[in-house]
């Protein structure tokens, strides 16, 4: 099974939503650059497996439910 990058980008901009936090800030606390993690969060690139995990810790992500986040959370895609 594939995971989606808009999939993966609606569900990390959810959970930084979800933590009142900007771009910005997560960026800071990640290491990534801004541009980085709108590009995720708008499904144009996938992370690579370090940066998802650092975007993982910081918005405690649980990395084992992204698979299914294309049954349980396609209706972030539609908002």
């Amino acid at each position: 099974m594939t995971i989606n990058k808009k999939i993966v980008g609606a569900v990390i901009k959810e959970k930084r939503k979800d933590k009142k936090m900007k771009q910005n800030q997560l960026s800071q606390e990640v290491g990534l650059s801004r541009n980085y993690i709108s590009d995720i969060e708008n499904g144009r690139y996938l992370p690579s497996v370090e940066a998802l995990y650092k975007l993982a810790q910081c918005l405690e992500i649980d990395l084992n439910t992204l698979p299914m986040s294309e049954i349980q959370d396609i209706n972030i895609i539609s908002r």
